[in-house]
């Protein structure tokens, strides 16, 4: 599966699967109706607890992410793509209220900061050609 996990994310092991998880569905990787790894399989592949995936699989469910059906799997639930973006914007948000108050004690400029990010746009772009 696509999943990579990190011992450096500071994100807990079933976070850092939902995540990628809701990443896939975003970015049209995982699709609605895509059968998911079994809990069993999944763990073994990431070589993480069958509880720690149990976890992640049951996040997903209750946010509306995937749909499991006794005795035939785990399967991605038709999202709506607006939703996803919404919970984006939202956690972008927080990112960048973190942002915004660590460039206040550091007396860095809104000028810096958009600086910054056309650099950043602009590097992702070549390495995109």
């Amino acid at each position: 599966m696509f999943i990579v996990l990190s011992l450096l994310n500071p994100d807990p092991m079933y976070k850092q699967v939902t995540d990628q998880v809701k990443d896939a569905i975003a970015g049209g990787i995982l699709k609605p109706g895509d059968k998911l790894p079994s809990i069993r399989e999944l763990s073994l592949e990431l070589k993480i607890s069958i509880i720690t995936t149990k976890r992640a699989y049951s996040d997903l469910e209750n946010e509306g992410y995937i749909i499991t059906r006794p005795g035939l799997g785990s399967f991605v639930a038709d999202i709506n793509k607006e939703k996803l973006r919404e919970e984006k914007l939202a956690e972008i948000s927080v990112t960048l209220l973190k942002i915004i108050k660590t460039t206040e004690k550091f007396n860095i400029t809104r000028d810096d900061i958009f600086t910054l990010v056309k650099e950043i746009e602009e590097k992702t772009n070549e390495s995109h050609r």
